[in-house]
């Protein structure tokens, strides 16, 4: 028995996968879903302090849409990261050991992949990564343009020397004359692991648009893709285990016989006799309705940004869509934020 898969005028025959590829695709699909529940329920376990009561009531009282919601929005950057680097390494295998296609789940996943899947990865991919990380964005794009020329029906030699090559190194130029600023900037500050992110990925863009050796194809292009699988559970499971999913509030308490206060944490319920807060140290509080005097949202402190380095006025840590999106001005911090009560002879809310 074997297979016949078309690419472009190369006809492809290769022997059926082995019958436990199948059964090994199936449990992986069965797994994948349940990642996203285990994330939740982790967010739950650390923002609880491990405390299995505090947990139960958060269970109780937050909504999974919200936290539904963090999650995508916290690791949309994820998504596209998967789709260009299964693109990229399957179609390296592809080119590279057509014999062992069947049995290669990344060269099926790149040959069965649509064209319109990778321009959205890329687009998406373009807003909500850092600006240090689009070089890298750039290297992957030429990449797949270089890997589909060489996969399907050869055109003029010229035109095939100017995809493969011509393409990657123009590209390269454009990306290096746009961030040689941040470059500079970051060599003068010793951050040398942010000029390598700038200037290095574009050099292997002429690189991995062709085939390699068929004896290597597989250690250049599986293990790292299995090395990527394992790292990447625990760096979104770092990342969402930060990420808020409940409102970050100060509420004004006053006490019959004490002086004002404020309570600063997370609200997590308001009903008809307390309001319940879940304070930093992870101590649920429950504040009688009576003695609120006020509360306010507390805005999110932005993430200072751990380097200063800026690329023609743009952060490399922020993303375009930082850019792109309105946001809520900051002008002047409300004091119960700060933990301090309102000066009632200036207002209060």
């Amino acid at each position: 028995m074997s297979t016949e898969i078309r690419s472009g005028r190369v006809v492809k025959r290769r022997a059926v996968p082995r019958p436990g590829y199948r059964a090994e695709l199936n449990w992986l699909l069965a797994v994948l879903p349940g990642f996203p529940l285990l994330l939740l329920v982790l967010r739950l376990w650390y923002l609880s302090r491990q405390d299995l009561p505090t947990m139960l009531l958060l269970v109780q009282y937050i909504n999974p849409l919200g936290m539904l919601g963090a999650l995508f929005v916290t690791l949309s950057w994820t998504v596209p990261a998967a789709i260009l680097l299964v693109r990229v390494l399957g179609g390296i295998s592809l080119v590279s050991s057509p014999g062992q296609t069947a049995t290669s789940f990344l060269a099926v996943a790149a040959f069965r992949m649509p064209g319109w899947v990778v321009v959205i990865a890329v687009g998406i991919a373009a807003f909500t990564w850092q600006l240090r990380m689009l070089p890298l964005l750039m290297m992957l794009v030429v990449a797949i343009l270089g890997l589909t020329a060489v996969q399907g029906e050869h055109g003029e030699p010229w035109l095939m020397r100017w995809l493969t090559l011509g393409v990657p190194v123009l590209v390269a130029i454009i990306v290096w004359i746009f961030v040689w600023p941040g470059v500079v900037a970051s060599l003068r500050s010793g951050e040398y692991a942010t000029a390598v992110l700038l200037l290095g990925p574009p050099l292997f863009g002429p690189v991995l648009t062709g085939p390699v050796p068929e004896r290597w194809a597989r250690i250049a292009t599986h293990w790292p893709a299995v090395a990527v699988a394992f790292a990447m559970p625990f760096m979104v499971g770092v990342v969402f285990l930060r990420a808020p999913v409940l409102p970050d509030s100060a509420i004004e308490v006053e006490t019959e016989g004490e002086p004002m206060r404020v309570v600063r944490g997370q609200l997590i319920a308001v009903d008809d006799t307390s309001t319940t807060m879940l304070e930093a140290t992870g101590q649920v509080t429950f504040i009688p309705n009576g003695e609120v005097r006020s509360k306010t949202l507390c805005p999110q402190a932005s993430d200072d940004p751990a380097s200063g380095i800026t690329v023609r006025g743009w952060p490399i840590e922020a993303p375009a869509l930082e850019w792109i999106a309105p946001t809520r001005p900051v002008t002047e911090i409300d004091p119960r934020c700060l933990g301090r009560p309102l000066n009632r002879g200036a207002g209060g809310g």
